[in-house]
This record gives structure tokens, sequence and C-alpha cells, in this order.
């Protein structure tokens, strides 16, 4: 993998993360976990490239992202979306999903797979639950949220974005 600034990404951010998704990716205590995400985006603030990810309170991925100051966000080609697929529906709490699905983990800041195509290495700079009452179309509550268990939102800080040669 090597090295590229942000100005080089050549990806459709709407179409990698809202269908194609991506690996939400933590490490703690020697623990690495992921979980397939498909809602965020990327952007500017506080003079940084940021991007921002949102994640349920019951995701084994969130403990370990709460404990770490870095989380990455890897991206994978469509010859991976079986196991993104996987990704999202089991749980780290009770299996090594990183070995199942056949990932290797290159040490970073934050876990980064051999096999994606672009991973971002992520410094944590804000998280905030959503809350009902700042919600204008209250129809989203009713459609995404009828157990009230909203998002966390993080807006992290881009520091290195890699990407397989």
């Amino acid at each position: 993998m090597r090295e590229i600034s942000a100005e080089k990404i050549d990806k459709n951010v709407f179409e990698a993360i809202g269908k194609q998704w991506m690996l939400v990716g933590a490490e703690n205590d020697g623990k690495v976990n992921a979980m397939t995400a498909s809602w965020g985006g990327l952007g500017i603030m506080w003079n940084k490239n940021v991007a921002f990810v949102f994640i349920r309170p019951q995701r084994f991925t969130k403990k370990l992202i709460d404990k770490s100051e870095y989380l990455s966000l890897s991206f994978f080609d469509e010859n991976y979306k079986s196991m993104l697929a996987y990704m999202g529906k089991a749980s780290g709490a009770n299996e090594d999903k990183i070995q199942k699905a056949g990932l290797s983990v290159i040490k970073d800041k934050a876990p980064v797979f051999e096999e994606a195509s672009m991973t971002f290495v992520c410094k944590k700079l804000y998280n905030q639950y959503l809350d009902a009452s700042s919600f204008l179309d209250k129809n989203l509550i009713n459609q995404y949220y009828p157990a009230n268990d909203f998002h966390e939102m993080y807006i992290v800080e881009i520091e290195k974005i890699l990407i397989k040669d």
C-alpha cells in the first residue's frame, strides 16, 4: 500500500460509502474488530480533511472505538461484498470476525486491511449522540429509530490515506 493525498482520491464517495459500504475498524488492548457501515461522508471541518461516521450504541466495534484515539475507514472492491455483508451481521463480541472473514491486518494507528483498495487512518476529533429533539423531520425517528437506539456521530480527521497498488 502507498500513501496519497486527499486531493488524489478518485472514488465517488456517495457510491463508495452508500452503496459499496466500508469497514470501520478499531483496536484496543490487542483486540481488533471492524463493522460494516454505509452512513457517513467526507468534508472539511476546522480546516481539516474529515470523515464522519455514525455507529449504533449496541455495536461491539463502538466499544473499541470509544477506548481508542484512532479508527480506520476501509473501502473494498465489489469482490468483497459478501465479506462486508458478513462483517455487518456477525458480532466481534462472539467471534474473531477478522480471521473468519480472511482479512489480514497491517498495524498502524488503527487497523489497515491488506485486502482494502483504500483506507483512511483517522484521529477522533468529536463525537455526539443524535438527539430526538434535534430532528426537524420527525418521520426519520419512526423510520430509523423505533427502538430509540440513536447513532453516535464521530467526526474524525483523516491523517493518512493508503491505497492498494
